[in-house]
Protein backbone atom coordinates (compact mmCIF):
# COMPACT_ATOMS: atom_id res chain seq x y z
CA UNK A 1 0.00 0.00 0.00
CA UNK A 2 1.74 3.24 -0.85
CA UNK A 3 2.29 5.88 1.50
CA UNK A 4 2.61 8.80 -0.16
CA UNK A 5 2.81 10.03 -4.21
CA UNK A 6 4.24 12.98 -5.78
CA UNK A 7 4.69 14.52 -9.36
CA UNK A 8 8.54 15.60 -10.52
CA UNK A 9 8.71 17.87 -13.10
CA UNK A 10 11.90 19.57 -14.93
CA UNK A 11 13.87 16.66 -13.82
CA UNK A 12 18.05 17.26 -13.96
CA UNK A 13 20.57 14.30 -13.17
CA UNK A 14 24.15 15.26 -12.79
CA UNK A 15 26.53 11.76 -12.15
CA UNK A 16 29.75 11.72 -11.22
CA UNK A 17 32.55 8.88 -10.83
CA UNK A 18 33.63 7.80 -7.10
CA UNK A 19 36.49 5.34 -6.21
CA UNK A 20 34.25 2.64 -4.53
CA UNK A 21 37.26 3.09 -1.39
CA UNK A 22 36.36 6.43 -0.53
CA UNK A 23 32.61 6.76 -1.01
CA UNK A 24 32.03 3.26 0.92
CA UNK A 25 32.65 4.82 4.66
CA UNK A 26 29.90 7.58 4.07
CA UNK A 27 26.95 4.27 3.84
CA UNK A 28 25.84 2.46 6.31
CA UNK A 29 27.53 -0.91 6.46
CA UNK A 30 24.78 -3.06 6.39
CA UNK A 31 24.74 -1.93 2.30
CA UNK A 32 27.06 -2.69 -0.69
CA UNK A 33 27.96 -0.37 -3.18
CA UNK A 34 26.45 -1.13 -6.87
CA UNK A 35 29.61 -0.25 -9.35
CA UNK A 36 28.88 0.26 -12.97
CA UNK A 37 31.99 -0.57 -14.94
CA UNK A 38 34.40 -0.59 -11.52
CA UNK A 39 32.99 2.88 -10.28
CA UNK A 40 30.49 3.99 -7.66
CA UNK A 41 28.69 6.85 -8.52
CA UNK A 42 27.04 9.71 -6.42
CA UNK A 43 24.61 12.04 -8.31
CA UNK A 44 22.83 15.07 -8.04
CA UNK A 45 19.12 15.09 -9.29
CA UNK A 46 17.01 18.39 -8.80
CA UNK A 47 13.48 18.96 -9.91
CA UNK A 48 10.26 20.45 -9.06
CA UNK A 49 7.29 18.77 -6.93
CA UNK A 50 4.30 19.04 -7.41
CA UNK A 51 0.69 17.48 -6.06
CA UNK A 52 2.53 15.81 -3.17
CA UNK A 53 0.53 14.17 -0.62
CA UNK A 54 0.03 11.56 2.41
CA UNK A 55 -2.43 8.61 1.35
CA UNK A 56 -6.10 9.26 1.91
CA UNK A 57 -5.40 13.21 2.50
CA UNK A 58 -5.83 16.00 0.46
CA UNK A 59 -2.26 17.95 -1.05
CA UNK A 60 -1.98 20.02 1.65
CA UNK A 61 -1.82 24.18 1.33
CA UNK A 62 2.01 25.05 1.54
CA UNK A 63 3.62 21.15 1.43
CA UNK A 64 2.22 20.44 -2.46
CA UNK A 65 4.80 22.24 -3.95
CA UNK A 66 8.48 23.05 -3.90
CA UNK A 67 12.33 22.48 -5.59
CA UNK A 68 13.91 19.37 -4.43
CA UNK A 69 17.93 18.77 -4.70
CA UNK A 70 18.60 14.81 -3.78
CA UNK A 71 22.57 13.61 -3.54
CA UNK A 72 22.85 9.62 -3.56
CA UNK A 73 24.96 7.28 -4.57
CA UNK A 74 23.80 3.02 -5.94
CA UNK A 75 23.25 0.18 -3.56
CA UNK A 76 22.32 -3.29 -3.29
CA UNK A 77 21.29 -5.38 -0.02
CA UNK A 78 20.36 -8.66 -0.12
CA UNK A 79 20.65 -8.32 -3.74
CA UNK A 80 18.23 -6.05 -4.41
CA UNK A 81 19.44 -2.45 -6.11
CA UNK A 82 18.55 0.77 -5.20
CA UNK A 83 19.33 4.18 -3.86
CA UNK A 84 20.75 5.34 -0.39
CA UNK A 85 20.69 9.37 0.28
CA UNK A 86 22.60 11.11 1.77
CA UNK A 87 20.52 14.03 1.45
CA UNK A 88 17.62 15.45 0.27
CA UNK A 89 17.37 19.12 -0.14
CA UNK A 90 14.23 21.36 -0.42
CA UNK A 91 12.51 24.44 -0.02
CA UNK A 92 9.75 23.50 2.22
CA UNK A 93 11.06 24.55 5.24
CA UNK A 94 7.90 22.97 7.45
CA UNK A 95 8.35 19.16 5.19
CA UNK A 96 12.33 19.56 6.03
CA UNK A 97 11.21 19.83 9.80
CA UNK A 98 8.57 17.07 10.15
CA UNK A 99 10.98 14.54 8.37
CA UNK A 100 13.97 15.26 10.64
CA UNK A 101 11.67 13.63 13.52
CA UNK A 102 12.52 10.17 11.56
CA UNK A 103 15.45 10.79 10.59
CA UNK A 104 15.29 11.25 7.11
CA UNK A 105 18.53 13.16 5.84
CA UNK A 106 16.09 16.00 4.45
CA UNK A 107 17.15 19.66 5.01
CA UNK A 108 16.37 22.88 4.58
CA UNK A 109 17.51 25.09 1.26
CA UNK A 110 17.42 27.93 -1.18
CA UNK A 111 16.56 26.49 -4.31
CA UNK A 112 16.06 28.38 -7.49
CA UNK A 113 15.46 27.55 -11.10
CA UNK A 114 14.74 29.69 -13.91
CA UNK A 115 13.65 28.82 -17.62
CA UNK A 116 13.30 30.66 -20.60
CA UNK A 117 12.60 28.73 -23.80
CA UNK A 118 15.07 25.38 -23.77
CA UNK A 119 17.08 27.91 -21.50
CA UNK A 120 17.22 26.15 -17.69
CA UNK A 121 19.25 27.39 -14.59
CA UNK A 122 19.31 25.39 -11.41
CA UNK A 123 20.79 27.23 -8.33
CA UNK A 124 20.68 25.72 -4.77
CA UNK A 125 22.67 26.64 -1.35
CA UNK A 126 22.50 24.89 1.75
CA UNK A 127 24.00 27.31 4.21
CA UNK A 128 24.45 25.65 7.26
CA UNK A 129 27.71 23.36 5.56
CA UNK A 130 28.41 26.10 2.39
CA UNK A 131 26.80 23.51 -0.01
CA UNK A 132 26.24 24.97 -3.60
CA UNK A 133 24.96 24.31 -6.92
CA UNK A 134 24.89 26.63 -10.29
CA UNK A 135 24.03 25.06 -13.37
CA UNK A 136 22.56 26.36 -16.51
CA UNK A 137 21.62 24.08 -19.32
CA UNK A 138 19.93 22.76 -22.75
CA UNK A 139 18.29 20.34 -23.51
CA UNK A 140 19.16 18.22 -26.45
CA UNK A 141 18.65 14.51 -27.87
CA UNK A 142 17.29 11.13 -26.70
CA UNK A 143 19.43 8.57 -24.62
CA UNK A 144 18.83 5.15 -23.94
CA UNK A 145 22.55 3.74 -22.75
CA UNK A 146 22.89 0.51 -20.56
CA UNK A 147 24.63 3.57 -18.46
CA UNK A 148 21.43 5.37 -18.33
CA UNK A 149 18.99 2.88 -17.69
CA UNK A 150 21.48 1.34 -14.98
CA UNK A 151 21.17 4.43 -13.06
CA UNK A 152 18.07 6.37 -13.17
CA UNK A 153 15.50 2.71 -12.92
CA UNK A 154 16.39 2.22 -9.59
CA UNK A 155 12.62 1.29 -7.72
CA UNK A 156 14.01 0.78 -4.05
CA UNK A 157 15.54 3.16 -1.52
CA UNK A 158 17.09 2.82 1.89
CA UNK A 159 16.98 4.51 5.21
CA UNK A 160 18.33 4.55 8.48
CA UNK A 161 16.69 5.27 11.52
CA UNK A 162 18.40 4.12 14.82
CA UNK A 163 18.75 0.73 14.61
CA UNK A 164 16.74 0.13 11.88
CA UNK A 165 16.91 -0.22 8.23
CA UNK A 166 13.90 0.31 6.16
CA UNK A 167 13.44 0.21 2.23
CA UNK A 168 11.15 2.46 0.74
CA UNK A 169 10.31 1.27 -2.63
CA UNK A 170 9.07 3.52 -5.60
CA UNK A 171 6.74 2.84 -7.95
CA UNK A 172 6.84 5.11 -11.71
CA UNK A 173 6.46 4.51 -14.90
CA UNK A 174 10.34 3.85 -17.04
CA UNK A 175 12.50 7.18 -17.46
CA UNK A 176 12.38 8.81 -20.99
CA UNK A 177 15.94 10.57 -20.79
CA UNK A 178 17.09 13.37 -23.06
CA UNK A 179 20.88 14.31 -22.97
CA UNK A 180 21.42 17.54 -21.27
CA UNK A 181 24.21 20.13 -22.29
CA UNK A 182 25.46 21.43 -19.34
CA UNK A 183 27.21 24.05 -17.83
CA UNK A 184 28.46 23.90 -13.89
CA UNK A 185 29.46 27.05 -12.67
CA UNK A 186 29.83 26.08 -9.06
CA UNK A 187 29.99 23.21 -7.35
CA UNK A 188 30.66 22.15 -3.43
CA UNK A 189 28.10 19.60 -3.26
CA UNK A 190 29.07 16.54 -1.16
CA UNK A 191 31.73 18.37 1.29
CA UNK A 192 32.40 15.13 2.51
CA UNK A 193 33.92 14.17 -0.62
CA UNK A 194 36.31 17.07 -0.31
CA UNK A 195 36.40 18.03 -4.07
CA UNK A 196 35.90 14.65 -5.61
CA UNK A 197 32.93 16.08 -7.88
CA UNK A 198 35.12 18.90 -9.44
CA UNK A 199 36.83 16.91 -11.96
CA UNK A 200 33.98 15.14 -14.18
CA UNK A 201 30.12 14.49 -14.73
CA UNK A 202 27.35 13.31 -17.03
CA UNK A 203 24.28 14.73 -17.22
CA UNK A 204 21.01 13.84 -18.29
CA UNK A 205 17.05 14.98 -17.99
CA UNK A 206 13.44 13.87 -17.72
CA UNK A 207 12.00 17.55 -18.89
CA UNK A 208 8.26 16.09 -18.54
CA UNK A 209 6.82 15.36 -15.68
CA UNK A 210 6.80 11.49 -13.68
CA UNK A 211 4.28 10.48 -11.07
CA UNK A 212 5.93 8.44 -8.20
CA UNK A 213 4.26 6.69 -5.62
CA UNK A 214 6.22 5.59 -2.19
CA UNK A 215 5.75 2.40 -0.07
CA UNK A 216 7.51 1.94 3.10
CA UNK A 217 9.01 -1.79 4.33
CA UNK A 218 10.35 -2.53 7.97
CA UNK A 219 14.10 -4.88 6.77
CA UNK A 220 16.11 -5.37 9.92
CA UNK A 221 17.07 -4.41 13.18
CA UNK A 222 20.41 -4.60 14.24
CA UNK A 223 20.96 -5.23 17.67
CA UNK A 224 23.58 -2.94 20.04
Amino acid sequence: MWMMTQTWQDVLFLHWPIDPQELEKHVPKELKLDLFEQNAWLSAVLFKVYRHRLRFLPPLPGMNTYLQLNVRTYVEYNGVKGIYFFHLDVTNYFLSKITAIGSLPYRHSNILVKQRGNHYSYTSHYKACDERLRVIYTIGDKTNTNFDRWIVERYHSWAKWKDTLFRIDIHHSPWELKRANVTIQSNTLASFMKGSLQAYSLMLIMPKTKRREFFLQQLSVKWS
